[in-house]
């Protein structure tokens, strides 16, 4: 029987091994059509950042993961305080069990009512502190969210410079800052006579020093459009290029190209508006008529908000200190050749 079995074992393995070779192209040939089929199938899949834009709690999956890299401990004190605020709940009601059982009387195992109702005060107060607390980190993780999905949007908005192609204002980054004035149809006239005309003594150099501080004008005409008179982006360029002098005794020299190496104009007006439509709100809502008046926002050369104010751009001020509040010559990785410093 154990010699039998022994023979068919042997007869198997060999039989086996003769189709072996045939086996192993098919399951070789097997394995290249899945992998060819796996290939081509992420090749042609339509989500090409692998789920990071998708959205949830009106948010990226991308947006989200950059606000933990900024905050990496954020969620493990939220997750902390929240599970604490369930212990300190949880010792709350079983010291509040205790408390009835001290009014009630009649148990033995009742602590006295003093010592109960200390429980109760110690185990309410932690919960609500950490209550508190968990909301405070909610509350500042949301507020990151929307200032990094709002940063997202600004990166996106589409710009014109004068003579050159279309970019994105992320194309600016570590390379210019931005400086977008907002206003009526007034408040850009003005804008374009302070660069483009001599209105001191001595001759315009603004745009120069733009340039020599890498700082890119944005104009954005505002205009009230439909029935419910709704502020919105209007076509800049070509009102731009039709501002006139208001004579030689006030704008010497005047000349709209002066200042085109600095200069880009919104493309987009559509995507422009809704990125305004909260500095208008706010600024409106604090009292500011944006299109008389207008605003500014700058932008610094890592794409964040350096800081935002009203009325034209003071600019004696503002280039006097570009360098030292934009900060590029403290601390920006990679700028140590161009500015110096260790």
């Amino acid at each position: 029987m154990i010699l039998k079995r022994l023979l068919v074992a042997v007869l198997w393995g060999a039989s086996a091994s003769a189709f072996s070779p045939a086996t192993s192209r098919t399951s070789a040939a097997r394995i290249e059509v899945r992998s060819r089929t796996q290939t081509s199938s992420l090749s042609s899949s339509p989500n090409k950042d692998d789920g990071l834009g998708e959205r949830f709690g009106g948010f990226t999956v991308k947006q989200r993961l950059r606000e933990e890299v900024e905050s990496p401990f954020r969620k493990v004190r939220f997750v902390f305080f929240l599970s604490t605020v369930g212990s300190a709940l949880t010792a709350l009601y079983f010291s509040g069990m205790s408390t009835v059982k001290a009014l009630v009387g009649g148990y033995s195992d009742a602590p006295p009512l003093e010592q109960a109702l200390q429980s109760d005060a110690i185990n309410l107060t932690g919960a609500i502190v950490c209550g508190f607390l968990a909301l405070r980190e909610y509350n500042v993780g949301q507020a990151n969210l929307q200032r990094i999905a709002k940063g997202g949007q600004l990166a996106r908005l589409v710009v014109e410079p004068v003579g050159q192609k279309r970019q994105v204002l992320s194309d600016y980054r570590r390379a210019a800052r931005v400086l977008i004035a907002a206003g009526g149809a007034d408040y850009i006239s003005e804008l374009a006579r302070s660069l483009n005309a001599d209105q001191r003594a001595d001759p315009n150099t603004i745009a120069a020093q733009l340039e020599n501080s890498e700082v890119i004008v944005i104009p954005v005409l505002l205009k009230q459009q439909g029935n419910d008179k709704k502020i919105a982006v209007d076509n800049t360029r070509e009102y731009w290029l039709d501002v006139e002098s208001r004579g030689d005794e006030v704008d010497r020299n005047f000349d709209i190209t002066r200042a085109d190496s600095v200069v880009a104009f919104p493309r987009g007006n559509n995507a422009w508006t809704d990125y305004l439509e909260s500095e208008i709100e706010t600024a409106s809502g604090q009292g500011f008529d944006v299109l008389e008046k207008g605003f500014t926002i700058t932008v610094k050369k890592n794409g964040r908000i350096l800081r935002r104010a009203t009325g034209q751009p003071p600019w004696s001020d503002f280039l006097g200190a570009m360098e030292v509040l934009d900060g590029s010559k403290f601390g920006m990785p990679g700028d140590s050749e161009r500015y110096g410093g260790p």
